[in-house]
């Protein structure tokens, strides 16, 4: 074998070896990947029916059921137009409220209702942390002007 040939076998092996680890990378990837959809894309049929995905909405007033051990909650996600309930089991965060914001992760059951592995609380965009809350109040309480 010629050094020319044996250059091009070993730049072949390499660039199939590059390829080889990318498509495992971007399949890794794409695996993990869940995408976020509203209450009104979810029935349009947006979402897809067999995999996981996120659902994002509003938890409806006055929808949230507890079980008698308090992990079986049952709620409904909202965007206003459509709604979509929601079975959980486990803990809610501490930001969990009704008329606020939430996300769940999970997969559509029977077509109809969102079995929740995940549930997310959002805050609104006036959050600041206690730390933070705490410094401005003594600052304000330094300079003597009211904040």
């Amino acid at each position: 074998m010629t050094p020319r040939r044996r250059r091009l076998l070993f730049v072949g092996l390499g660039l199939a070896a590059v390829a080889t680890a990318t498509a495992l990378v971007l399949n890794a990837l794409n695996s993990n990947v869940m995408f976020f959809y509203s209450p009104t894309q979810v029935q349009a049929g947006e979402a897809p029916r067999l995999g996981a995905f996120r659902l994002g909405g509003l938890v409806e007033s006055g929808s949230l059921q507890r079980g008698a051990d308090g992990l079986d909650l049952r709620f409904t996600v909202t965007d206003g137009a459509r709604s979509i309930p929601v079975r959980y089991r486990g803990l809610l965060p501490d930001l969990f409220r009704e008329s606020k914001g939430v996300i769940v992760a999970g997969r559509l059951q029977d077509g109809a209702v969102f079995t929740a592995t995940e549930v997310l609380a959002k805050h609104d965009e006036n959050y600041m942390p206690p730390e933070a809350a705490a410094a401005l109040k003594a600052g304000a309480k330094a300079d003597g002007a009211p904040r």
